[in-house]
């Protein structure tokens, strides 16, 4: 195709034109396992990454590498590593920087399976998760020392909907030689991290990119413009011998092919080691999804910025959070890293006690009460008792979950429907 910086032609060209064999345009579904070597040379070169190709679809696969290909062009970056999850990214963007003894420096406002993760698994692994208010930038500053490995946050959090400051803990992160690594899940499009000094930005695929609530999967993007090697002593799992491939040290190992040292350590050591790889088909699915992005977006932050100002009129909602009512720092946050729309995310509360909040989710006839965000189709639920069950009173209230927090993915459906729907919701509800 003709060279192109726009994601939204990127999104249905990049890394696939067409199948040489029969010159099908529809990128095939190769449901392999293994692959054909050549020659027993063939296969050395090929484990020891002297040479491109496929081993084995836990490593890489023809399909899951052309979305890989798509989703590094339109996000700008060098290299992506598609996984089986988002959770699994989550996992694995950690794994791939920290060892045990080591720490990170990660928002509070997080989506609360990661925030959980992060809490007990990773910390059963000797990995510190050092959680602070990103409301004050100096904050990830504070916590560093010289165990630190990264810095974790998301774009837009998951329920709290404040836009993170990304460029100004970039250049905090970038002053002791650390990675920014950056949830931009609900904010696909919207927000360019590379833009603003992430060196790495992740998705659950499952959500916005899919879009149709029919596949899980998960990507860790590499910019390609953060150097790995530049303070040694502060990255030493990617400069001193691996000992889970051959005793390679990432930072130089990943030289001959490019700027692409942190995906190359995940999928030669984290993805070769421990598998969490995306099935071909969840690939195909989600470049299904991917082909119609640029259009979904604009119709879910026009449908969710109409939603927040109608319940934000609402004599018996108590709070809406949503970015275009931000005010303050958030509301130049919010306008600075998103671009074309906030979103489709509404979060709000009513008035009276928590339960009306469960009595209202109850009463939904056109919204979906599903644990998940992002579909084409309008999702509800409540928080404090589903995604962030698993978190400490005190631990929801950070990331901004109240016990009456009703949070509301808002889908593609006319927007008339979608008020009526909630119009009603509330009159059952009694508010």
């Amino acid at each position: 195709m003709a060279p192109s910086k726009h994601a939204q032609t990127l999104s249905l060209h990049a890394g696939y034109r067409c199948d040489p064999a029969t010159g099908s345009v529809a990128v095939p579904i190769n449901m392999t396992s293994a692959y054909q070597f050549q020659s027993t040379e063939h296969a050395a070169k090929l484990f020891t990454f002297e040479e491109q190709g496929n081993i084995y679809t836990r490593i890489t696969n023809p399909t899951v590498e052309i979305l890989e290909k798509r989703l590094a062009a339109i996000e700008g970056g060098s290299a992506a590593l598609a996984l089986a999850s988002g959770q699994a990214a989550a996992f694995y963007a950690i794994q791939n920087v920290a060892r045990a003894g080591d720490n990170f420096v990660s928002s509070t406002e997080l989506y609360g399976g990661t925030y959980n993760m992060f809490k007990t698994i990773l910390r059963a692994q000797g990995i510190e998760a050092r959680f602070v208010d990103p409301s004050d930038p100096e904050n990830f500053r504070r916590a560093t020392d010289s165990k630190t490995r990264a810095y974790f946050a998301e774009t837009l959090p998951n329920p709290k909907l404040n836009v993170f400051p990304i460029a100004e803990v970039a250049e905090i992160g970038k002053s002791f030689g650390l990675p920014l690594i950056v949830d931009n899940t609900a904010a696909p499009l919207l927000c360019r991290p590379f833009e603003h000094g992430a060196a790495v930005v992740l998705y659950s695929l499952t959500k916005w990119i899919a879009g149709h609530g029919n596949s899980l999967g998960g990507a860790l993007i590499e910019s390609g413009a953060f150097d790995w090697s530049a303070v040694p002593e502060r990255l030493p799992a990617f400069n001193a011998p691996d000992p889970s491939y051959h005793d390679v040290v990432w930072s130089n190992f990943a030289k001959p092919f490019g700027p692409v040292a942190f995906t190359m350590k995940g999928r030669g050591s984290l993805m070769l080691n421990l598998g969490s790889c995306l099935s071909p088909f969840n690939a195909f699915l989600i470049m299904q999804g991917l082909e119609t992005l640029a259009l979904r977006m604009r119709a879910h932050s026009e449908n969710a910025s109409a939603v927040a100002a109608y319940l934000n009129e609402h004599p018996s909602v108590a709070r809406v959070i949503h970015p275009s009512l931000a005010t303050g720092a958030a509301k130049a946050r919010a306008t600075k890293y998103l671009k074309g729309g906030f979103g489709g995310l509404v979060g709000f509360e009513l008035k009276g006690d928590a339960l009306m909040g469960k009595k209202f989710i109850d009463a939904l006839k056109l919204f979906y009460h599903v644990a998940n965000i992002g579909d084409t189709r309008s999702l509800a639920t409540h928080p404090a008792s589903t995604t962030h069950s698993q978190l400490l009173p005190e631990e929801q209230i950070a990331a901004g979950v109240s016990p009456g927090y009703v949070r509301l993915s808002v889908g593609i459906e006319h927007i008339d429907d979608i008020l009526s729907d909630l119009t009603q919701a509330l009159q059952a509800a009694g508010a």
